[in-house]
C-alpha cells in the first residue's frame, strides 16, 4: 500500500478514535456508518465501531493511550483493507479523514452561549449555561385559600 494512504488511514483511525469518548460521538459514528456501508463493509464492521468505543470507555485511565492506540491501529487495518480491496479510493479516504477532523475541531470548541431575559422583574435564580439536561421542577403548590 502506498505510503500516503497508509498516513491518512492512521490519520483517520485516530481521530475516529478520539471522537469515540466526546459528545460527537453519535455524528461520528453515523458518518462512519454511511461510509462503512457504502464502501460494501458488512454489519460486523459498523458493530466494531460500537465495541471498540465499549472497551475504550470502560478502560482506566493508566491504560487510555494503551487502548486508544490499539482501537486506532484495528481501524486503521480496516481502512486499509478497504482500500486494498478496491472498495475505497484514496479521494474516500481523504474526504472521510476531513469530515472526521471538523467533528474534532467542532468537539473541541464550545458553544457559544447567548441568554435575554426579558419580561420585567426576576424574582429568582437566573442560571447562564450552555446545555442543561435532566431538569425536574417540582410542581407549583396549590394557592393557600383563608
Amino acid at each position: 500500500m502506498d505510503a500516503e494512504l497508509a498516513a491518512m488511514a492512521a490519520s483517520g483511525a485516530t481521530t475516529l478514535v478520539s471522537l469515540m469518548v466526546t459528545d460527537s460521538w453519535t455524528h461520528a459514528r453515523a458518518l462512519m456508518s454511511r461510509f462503512l456501508a457504502r464502501a460494501g463493509a458488512d454489519t460486523v464492521a459498523i458493530t466494531g465501531l460500537d465495541d471498540a468505543r465499549a472497551r475504550l470507555l470502560l478502560t482506566g485511565t493508566a491504560a487510555d493511550g494503551r487502548a486508544a492506540s490499539g482501537i486506532a491501529a484495528e481501524w486503521q487495518t480496516r481502512l486499509c483493507g478497504l482500500v486494498e480491496a478496491g472498495a475505497l479510493t484514496g479521494e474516500e479516504l481523504s474526504a472521510l479523514g476531513a469530515s472526521l477532523r471538523r467533528l474534532a475541531a467542532a468537539a473541541g470548541r464550545p458553544a457559544t452561549v447567548h441568554n435575554t431575559v426579558s419580561g420585567g422583574t426576576q424574582h429568582g435564580p437566573i442560571v447562564q449555561a450552555g446545555n442543561v439536561t435532566g431538569l425536574a421542577f417540582p410542581p407549583n403548590p396549590s394557592p393557600r385559600r383563608e
